[in-house]
Parts: structure tokens; C-alpha cells; sequence
């Protein structure tokens, strides 16, 4: 059973597209109000440091970040021991030679080069050890020329108060090719599945998730072809407020995890109509930390 509190912070801002050290004392600055032991857990979105929009090998490879002692990883093992709780974040991650993937061909010569890093999520405990790591295992369209996917989900046995704990990132929410979207009913849904398998009782998604367009168009992959699945590109619009959240996207994120909400309130239900005969359902706490801002064309609004 969660505790009935578990302190959380998310930190979302908009980083600058490969302005790493730029980007990392900004989070300082935004984080220099918390005390020690003010917070169990802090999360930062997918790739905050470097950006997101890398069109290729090229130009990532100047950012990719060593999992030990890359900025993220350092800056993470601070923050956690200063501010004694969990941290995590995302980042791109630089594979060993042998860890890399030749690349995928096609009509792209961004698909031309071979794929040497990975959309990695790192998390660090209270006194600035390293408990988990995750690579992204459902790349999205703009991961593809340049990341190779992780090998699954994996869920952390971490101390009170957090407990077992699944780390994902982002399209990891959406269907894994070669498979499609069937219905509410029967998904699929690989990473709420995997939650259920595995008795997360912490769920933690790191975002950089598109906004909508403005026009309405469909969010799930249901009638989209594969690059539409995740994200939408937007319409730019000056005059939407870029603080303004999605609930369309926030009732997205709902769904893809229907399973999880599912499971509980059957649960509740039965436990109310037999008191005392059903133990009381176990809670699924999910903090989702989404960036936000403009980058290379795309818009991402935080929440």
C-alpha cells in the first residue's frame, strides 16, 4: 500500500537546444528553494538538458552523456544528496561500440547513419548513489536516426516511501510496433501491463510530449500510421497561452494507462460491497513531468 503522502516536485521549463551547462544552472536556480528533506522525490522531463530536436547522429553526438559522470548523471547525484531524495531525469545517452545499431536505412539521409545512443532516464537516491536506469524501449519518430531502443520495462525495489517504482519515457505510453491499437478494452497496453505484472506502486513518466494541433487532430494510433502514434505536430498559435495545459492530452495519458485505473476501482468496489472480507486495494501513484516550450519547429507544453 503507498504511504497516504509522498512528496513530489516536477521541474519543467523550457531548455535550450543544446545549451547543456546553460540549461543546468537554470534548473539550479529553479530548484534553489527546496530544503533538505522538504521533498521525497524530483523529476526533470525527457532529455532536459540537451534538448530533444536532433535530426540525426551528427548532431547529438557532441551531447551524448557518459550514464556515470555525463552532466545529468552529475548534476542528479548533487541535487539528490543536497536536497536528501530521489532525482530523476532524462537524457541522451552515449552506448559503448558495441551497444550501437547500424543505421535504418531509407529515403532519409538522416536514416544514413549508424545509431550510437540511447533516450536514457537516470535516477539518483538521497545520498547520491545510483539506483535505476531505463533506456526508452517505444522510440519515437525523432529518437529513430539516431537511438537504439531499450530492451524493456524494468521496475526498481526502492526504500519507503516510494517502493517498487517503474521509470519510462514518454511513447513508451503508446503501442510497440508491430502491434496496433485494437480499442479501450483491449489496448494493447504494454506498459500499464507491465505495472500490473510487476506491483509498481510508483509509475514515473519523463516527457517531452507535443501539444495538439489546433485543428483537433487524433492523438492515438488508432486509424494513424506509426509516426502519428505519440506526438502531433502543432499549429503554431501566438496567441495560446505556451503555459496553458492540454486536457485533452492529460485525458490521452489517462487512457493509455486504463488498466491501472481499472484494476483499482474494481477492487474499491468490492471491498466497499464486502467490508472487512477484501483487503483494502493496493494505490498506483503516476507522476508524469513533461517539458515545455518551442524547439526546431515542434511545440511542447508542460503540465
Amino acid at each position: 500500500m503507498m504511504p497516504a503522502q509522498l512528496r513530489v516536485a516536477v521541474v519543467q521549463f523550457a531548455p535550450k537546444l543544446g545549451k547543456v551547462q546553460a540549461n543546468i544552472a537554470k534548473a539550479r536556480e529553479l530548484c534553489k528553494g527546496l530544503k533538505p528533506r522538504s521533498i521525497d522525490l524530483l523529476c526533470f522531463p525527457e532529455m532536459i538538458f540537451s534538448g530533444y530536436v536532433f535530426p540525426d547522429t551528427a548532431t547529438i553526438t557532441p551531447y551524448l552523456e557518459h550514464p556515470h559522470t555525463g552532466p545529468t548523471s552529475t548534476f542528479c547525484a548533487e541535487l539528490a544528496r543536497s536536497l536528501e531524495c530521489f532525482v530523476a531525469a532524462g537524457y541522451p545517452e552515449k552506448l559503448e561500440p558495441r551497444e550501437h545499431a547500424p543505421p535504418l536505412g531509407g529515403d532519409s539521409l538522416s536514416f544514413h547513419q549508424p545509431r550510437i545512443g540511447a533516450n536514457s532516464a537516470v535516477m539518483y537516491g538521497p545520498t547520491g548513489e545510483r539506483v535505476g536506469t531505463y533506456r526508452k524501449t517505444n522510440l519515437y519518430k525523432l529518437d529513430l536516426p539516431w537511438a537504439v531502443p531499450g530492451t524493456g520495462f524494468t521496475t526498481m525495489t526502492l526504500p519507503h516511501p516510494l517502493g517498487p517504482t517503474t521509470l519510462a519515457i514518454c511513447n513508451d505510453l503508446n503501442v510497440q510496433g508491430p502491434a496496433v491499437w485494437e480499442s479501450l478494452e483491449e489496448g494493447p497496453y504494454e506498459l500499464a501491463r507491465h505495472c500490473m505484472r510487476s506491483g509498481t506502486r510508483l509509475l514515473i513518466l519523463l516527457n517531452a510530449w507535443l501539444h495538439p494541433d489546433e485543428d483537433g487532430e487524433e492523438l492515438d494510433g488508432e486509424g494513424s500510421d506509426a509516426d502519428s502514434a505519440d506526438h502531433t505536430t502543432p499549429e503554431h498559435n501566438e496567441d495560446t497561452d505556451e503555459m496553458e495545459p492540454s486536457w485533452e492530452v492529460m485525458k490521452y495519458w489517462a487512457m493509455r494507462l486504463n488498466p491501472l485505473w481499472a484494476t483499482i476501482q474494481k477492487a474499491t468496489h468490492e471491498s466497499e460491497k464486502t467490508p472487512g472480507e477484501c483487503k483494502e486495494p493496493n494505490e498506483l501513484l503516476v507522476v508524469i513531468c513533461n517539458r515545455f516550450g518551442d524547439e526546431g519547429g515542434e511545440c511542447v507544453r508542460g503540465w
